[in-house]
């Protein structure tokens, strides 16, 4: 949940903890950071910090503001005064496991700012290769916090096959992609054990492929495949991946760069965007020699990444991955001609400025701006804290 549109948004930071100028002065300099303006964001990141000095997400936006090594030192000195203001506000024994706040972190409004900053470490552990140091923060993450409201399972099994824990990324995703109800495992899936070596059946198969997580099953795809190699375990997994997210092996097979930063972009579930953040993670990895081979020469996969036109009634197929031009507009529909593309346009025209004005929207709701479409249909998320709940339109 965005802290401007959630219960801190009501509430203030951390519930409260942050005054209410510091709070503002800190929004002013995330706002000029996002328009690239980081010399006019200091001198409101100073006065936020100095109004309070425990300002855990002014010390994040600072981090990035520095270089490798004074972002990790300001986000480990973060870190170590997170931990000494929450064991002030809900006792010293809130990070052990016999406490009552371990396991629910994210629905208490003060922790909130420090799993941010655990969040912030995680990235700067990895852009700086600290692997088992980004491992280590997320599996703590998800130790406070099983139902990993910081979207963390989308990071772990892909950085601890970085870090070369074939068998508990593994794991990792299984327990994941096995659950049904919608339950967080123990833990986050982090109490890691041996990984099956069983296939998925057939029904859970066919579901996973409509709706499973794609990052999720191509960590599962990859670990196996590093464990076992060309396994039936492993293709099955890659099949499904390929179908769910069919956007990742289509940059991995037509050997497009690797993205050079994380997508700040809404995002739908297995949608491109996702794909984008995982590939930045994890390109490299499926662009090793013996792994690109594999995902190259498995039929189900190619299959899944080669296009048909988008134009009703053309029967052109892709021969090669990423043959067909896409709308430059909204990236959904793929043609083999020119010609196929302004025959279309009439029948495409409305869905294309639909999807258009539903980014806009998004991404206005997440910067904290006015929404300028008033005919968008409602959206809700909630947020649960403190034992309240409250489910923001959007």
């Amino acid at each position: 949940m965005n802290r401007r549109h959630g219960m801190e948004a009501i509430y203030g930071i951390g519930g409260g903890m942050v005054s209410a100028a510091a709070q503002k002065n800190l929004e002013k300099a995330e706002n000029l950071c996002r328009k690239r303006k980081p010399k006019q964001a200091l001198p409101y990141l100073m006065a936020a910090i100095k109004e309070n000095p425990d300002n855990l997400d002014a010390a994040i936006q600072f981090a990035f503001l520095t270089d490798a090594q004074g972002a990790l030192e300001v986000l480990e000195g973060a870190e170590n005064t997170g931990r000494a203001v929450l064991k002030r506000v809900l006792g010293n024994d809130c990070f052990d496991d016999s406490g009552d706040s371990v396991g629910h972190f994210w629905g208490i409004l003060e922790t909130r700012p420090y799993m941010r900053v655990l969040q912030a470490l995680v990235r700067v552990y990895f852009e700086n290769r600290k692997y088992a140091d980004s491992v280590k923060t997320m599996i703590e993450m998800l130790r406070l916090c099983p139902g990993d409201n910081m979207g963390q399972r989308k990071w772990l099994g892909s950085v601890l096959i970085h870090n070369g824990r074939y068998a508990d990324a593994l794991f990792f995703a299984q327990v994941w992609l096995a659950d049904k109800r919608g339950d967080s495992p123990p833990r986050g899936g982090t109490n890691f054990t041996a990984p099956s070596k069983d296939l998925v059946d057939a029904n859970d198969e066919k579901d996973l492929a409509k709706y499973g997580e794609g990052s999720l099953l191509h960590t599962a795809a990859l670990a196996s495949f590093k464990l076992f190699g060309d396994c039936p375990q492993s293709r099955q997994f890659l099949k499904m991946a390929a179908q769910a997210q069919p956007y990742v092996l289509l940059k991995v097979l037509a050997s497009v760069s690797r993205p050079l930063n994380l997508n700040m972009d809404p995002r739908s579930m297995n949608g491109p965007e996702e794909a984008h953040d995982y590939l930045w993670l994890t390109q490299d990895l499926w662009m090793e020699p013996e792994v690109w081979k594999w995902a190259n020469e498995n039929p189900d996969a190619r299959n899944a990444v080669l296009k048909d036109c988008s134009r009703k009634g053309c029967p052109i197929r892709e021969e090669k991955v990423a043959q067909f031009k896409r709308c430059s507009a909204c990236h959904l529909v793929r043609y083999c001609s020119p010609d196929c593309q302004k025959t279309d346009w009439s029948a495409h025209k409305a869905a294309c400025k639909a999807h258009k004005q539903q980014k806009a929207f998004l991404r206005s709701w997440q910067t904290g701006k006015p929404t300028r479409d008033k005919s968008a249909m409602p959206t809700f998320a909630s947020d649960f804290a403190n034992g309240m709940h409250m489910v923001p339109q959007i």
